[in-house]
């Protein structure tokens, strides 16, 4: 029972989950869309979610602690290398209208990390992107909307229509609405100069907006010129199934409630769909 608990925890911590849930909305597009599997550009997506994320969560750690590392970051460590080397591989296997993209999401994903912007930017001592008071759940936001719904049409050769920038707006507002419950959890963590959205507005009106976010979600599915019946069911699944997790989120909640369960709604949104499909 220790080990499953150590793996699950490896699985957590090394950021596997939250790439899972990148590459399920990846993939999600795709199926939207009509356009086949990509392997390369789904696979390139997972490897580089897990390289991304680590770095942005653990840089500091590593940075100014590399000698004392515990056992369990020494092995996430190696476990990015790993999956930075699958990334580089399955970069080159992507077209050069998609790397240039990348490259673009690549720099504001170091950028949120690395201090490199004058003191006076700032409300504490990082001097990074994601230390701007209230900034970072919008950049998430984008970054994921971007790689998850451009990235794979793009890397395809699919037309930017507004059908595509409706899906892009649509995944911006999901996401925001899905970080809400990690802020409200990080209420008891983080400084009041971060001005997260709960810190602003309190957690009634944070559940508040993200409802009527959720609305908006849903409902810009309507004025597509191409939807289908299965994704508009299954859409309204997903929109219903959010809303219950961010009204029952707390401050005081579950070690695994937003980590584990609202982080893998992407997951439980794609086998909706594959359901779906095979029932029809």
């Amino acid at each position: 029972m220790r080990f499953v608990k150590q793996l699950f925890n490896f699985y957590l911590n090394s950021s596997i989950h939250v790439a899972l849930s990148v590459f399920s909305l990846t993939w999600i597009t795709l199926i939207e869309f009509g356009v086949p599997y990509d392997k390369s550009l789904l696979y390139f997506v997972f490897f580089a979610s897990i390289t991304g994320y680590n770095f942005v969560k653990y840089f500091g750690i590593a940075k100014f602690h590399h000698r004392s590392l515990t056992n369990w970051l020494k092995w996430i460590q190696i476990f990015s290398f790993f999956c930075f080397l699958f990334m580089c591989y399955y970069a080159f296997k992507l077209n050069a209208k998609t790397l240039i993209c990348i490259v673009g999401f690549a720099i504001v994903t170091f950028l949120y990390a690395i201090p490199f912007l004058p003191k006076r930017f700032f409300l504490d001592k990082q001097h990074n992107l994601r230390s701007i008071g209230g900034l970072k759940i919008y950049l998430i936001a984008l970054i994921w909307s971007g790689v998850t719904v451009l990235l794979p049409l793009i890397n395809n050769d699919y037309g930017i229509n507004m059908d595509v920038i409706l899906t892009a707006i649509q995944r911006y507002l999901f996401v925001i609405v899905l970080m809400l419950p990690f802020e409200i959890r990080d209420l008891r963590y983080d400084s009041l100069k971060l001005s997260t959205i709960p810190q602003r507005i309190g957690v009634k009106q944070t559940k508040i907006m993200g409802g009527i976010l959720l609305l908006l979600y849903f409902f810009l599915a309507f004025f597509k010129s191409e939807k289908s019946g299965v994704q508009l069911i299954v859409l309204m699944m997903i929109t219903c199934i959010t809303l219950l997790f961010l009204m029952f989120s707390k401050i005081e909640q579950g070690k695994n409630y937003s980590a584990f369960w609202v982080e893998g709604i992407p997951m439980v949104w794609l086998i909706l769909l594959f359901l779906f499909y095979e029932l029809i």
